[in-house]
């Protein structure tokens, strides 16, 4: 029997998702009752997610711990910690499931976990992603113009959860057997379009627009997140943390082929067109030292708000936003004013 330890990682957070789901669901057919925790490791310690699937539960018959956000671990202690555990626990009724969106994970964790079950989710090819919208309203029992599936595509995240969340919302509105068009595509996706640190990342980086005027969007959307029921700074900050990673992954790619094909970009989490072109403009905004010093900043910020309490929370976002689109990852001691 393979050791009760999983690794999934990729940008494709519906089909990963689902094998996540898969393990709980096995786990849940074999045992009465199971303990599920989850822990992201930008808020919980290694630790102590560790020392939950350790000491178990006296009231469960198993205990099943996600730990997400794995390709921060990267200790030799964390990693022995994992090996040992494992050879102290080979039931599954101590089962722990290691997810991540990068596309690596450090090399002695991979090891630590048998082949059998490691998997890596890539995001579709552009060649996949208009066959799949169109059998999903299909099987759903609708119909969908071609120029209402290519807009959905431009509006939304490249992965089959975001993509099968959107379309969802169209099945409320409209009855069966409706016929979508890009009009309704506008009317329900773009005035009901819910923001994420990934749409704020798109206000960041949108070329088209002066630093100021990209600043003054960023708050904007930094302002509907705040007083939406996802305001949690930690989260909105690890997934601005995501992005600029990926920045610094596209930087390397870009270093060792500048002309890289649609197969490496692929590889390395970029297979859609419209994040190619997304981390192609974030990168002529901020270079690969500017990026490092991004990070850096994001990180900064994230220890004050957790050592300095909510009181200046929205203040912090804000000056960090201030020095990542304005100073390019530079600090400033006090809030200057943009000159025509």
């Amino acid at each position: 029997m393979a050791a009760p330890i999983y690794l999934y990682n990729g940008p494709e957070f519906g089909k990963r998702n689902e094998a996540v789901a898969a393990v709980k669901s096995a786990l849940k057919k074999k045992y009465a009752s199971v303990d599920e925790y989850v822990f992201y490791l930008v808020e919980t310690p290694f630790a102590q997610a560790m020392t939950t699937l350790q000491d178990g539960s006296l009231f469960s018959d198993a205990t099943c711990v996600e730990i997400r956000g794995c390709e921060a671990i990267k200790n030799k202690s964390d990693i022995q910690m994992i090996t040992d555990w494992l050879e102290k626990n080979p039931s599954d009724s101590s089962t722990l499931i290691l997810v991540s969106d990068e596309t690596s994970v450090d090399a002695k964790l991979k090891k630590a976990v048998p082949a059998s079950n490691q998997k890596q989710f890539w995001e579709m090819f552009e060649s996949e992603k208009l066959p799949w919208i169109m059998n999903f309203f299909s099987k759903n029992g609708y119909s969908l113009d071609q120029d209402a599936a290519e807009l959905i595509l431009e509006m939304v995240e490249n992965n089959t959860e975001a993509m099968r969340n959107e379309c969802s919302r169209f099945f409320i509105v409209f009855p069966q057997g409706s016929t979508i068009t890009a009009e309704n595509v506008e009317q329900i996706l773009e005035h009901n379009r819910e923001e994420t640190p990934f749409t704020l990342f798109n206000k960041m980086t949108d070329v088209s627009k002066q630093p100021a005027e990209r600043l003054e969007s960023a708050l904007s959307v930094l302002q509907k997140l705040r007083l939406s029921k996802e305001n949690n700074s930690v989260m909105l900050l690890a997934g601005l943390t995501s992005c600029f990673r990926k920045l610094q992954t596209w930087h390397k790619v870009m270093a060792e082929n500048p002309y890289a094909d649609d197969f490496t970009l692929k590889t390395n989490g970029f297979g859609a067109k419209m994040m190619q072109k997304q981390y192609r403009n974030a990168a002529k905004i901020w270079s690969a030292g500017q990026t490092a010093a991004v990070l850096a900043l994001i990180s900064s910020t994230d220890m004050q708000i957790r050592n300095g309490g909510t009181l200046l929370e929205d203040v912090m976002l804000q000056k960090a936003l201030y020095e990542i689109i304005l100073k390019k990852g530079g600090s400033s001691a006090t809030w200057e004013v943009e000159k025509d």
